[in-house]
């Protein structure tokens, strides 16, 4: 399973291999009809819509279809009951509900990369609505590519689509493949700094994907050199109970310490005392081994 993103790393286990060749297709589930009030701000083809206005909701219900005869194409029965067990699909996991088709990550890019032109926001709420997996995922990542090629509205309507509550973004890989690059890229936006306070709105959210969103969102405050939304994001989610979050925090502090190692550091010797186990982990998987030892026993000086 090429599903590796973002911060799933071999600590975590990594994806089942030796899949085998594709089968049969599979039976693709039913899809609901999308839920009750959700329009994305897209193309209005009611009265009074113009020609050009009804080809755009055209070319997007088609490339909608396209999607998803295409995936279906590459569905592989076996992949996906290895996908299954790596994204916790099963009954109690934390995927729980959805499914797959089984088509690998780079499969969905490729087919990302020929219909986002095609593909509005309203047809990507059909997908991140109601879609198999890969189906929200390949509608993540043309989001991503119309939000890079946007305006600022453009930039803005994506942005809030993805930190909403109508996308069905409830997976690590959902999350990890748009987090940065949308949230991220729209609150490090001089044009985005007056929605800086949805960082806090989703640290606080009850669901586990929209505070692991916040802190992997931080990623590209830290590719520009600024740390403080990370630190403080961190700091505030110590205590979450889900280990998904424990693992972004890691993950988001090793990335500071790639790039400042000693401002990674100061953070841990005042907290690593009360970090959970397997974010301290993911923080200091890139120090010397003698020092890994120190941060896990707690043989170290007191934080000034």
């Amino acid at each position: 399973m090429a599903l590796r993103l973002g911060g799933m790393r071999a600590v975590a286990g990594r994806p089942p291999t030796g899949i085998g060749s594709r089968a049969a297709r599979p039976q693709v589930r039913t899809r609901p009809d999308p839920p009750a009030g959700l329009q994305s701000p897209g193309v209005d083809v009611g009265v009074g819509a113009g020609a050009d206005d009804v080809d755009a909701a055209a070319a997007a219900s088609v490339a909608v279809e396209r999607i998803r005869q295409e995936l279906a194409a590459l569905a592989d029965p076996v992949r996906a009951e290895g996908g299954r067990r790596y994204l916790q699909l099963m009954p109690g996991g934390y995927g729980e509900g959805d499914d797959l088709l089984g088509v690998p990550v780079p499969d969905q890019r490729r087919i990302a990369a020929r219909h986002w032109r095609d593909l509005d926001l309203t047809g990507a709420c059909t997908l991140l609505s109601d879609g198999m997996h890969e189906e929200r995922l390949t509608a993540l990542f043309v989001l991503v590519r119309r939000f890079r090629s946007g305006g600022a509205a453009a930039r803005k309507a994506i942005f809030e689509l993805v930190t909403g509550e109508r996308a069905r973004i409830d997976n690590w890989d959902l999350v990890d493949s748009v987090a940065p690059h949308v949230v991220g890229g729209w609150l490090t936006d001089p044009r985005g700094a007056a929605d800086l306070p949805v960082l806090d709105r989703l640290a606080g959210s009850a669901s586990v994907w929209h505070r692991r969103m916040a802190v992997v969102a931080t990623l590209a405050f830290i590719r520009r050199g600024e740390y403080g939304p990370t630190l403080r994001l961190s700091a505030r989610l110590l205590d979450d109970p889900h280990d998904l979050v424990h693992k972004a925090v890691g993950w988001m502090l090793r990335e500071v310490g790639n790039r400042d190692r000693a401002v990674e550091e100061n953070f841990l010797r005042r907290h690593h005392d009360r970090m959970p186990r397997i974010a301290l982990r993911y923080a200091i998987e890139k120090f010397e081994p003698a020092l890994r030892r120190r941060y896990l026993t707690g043989d170290l000086p007191a934080a000034r």
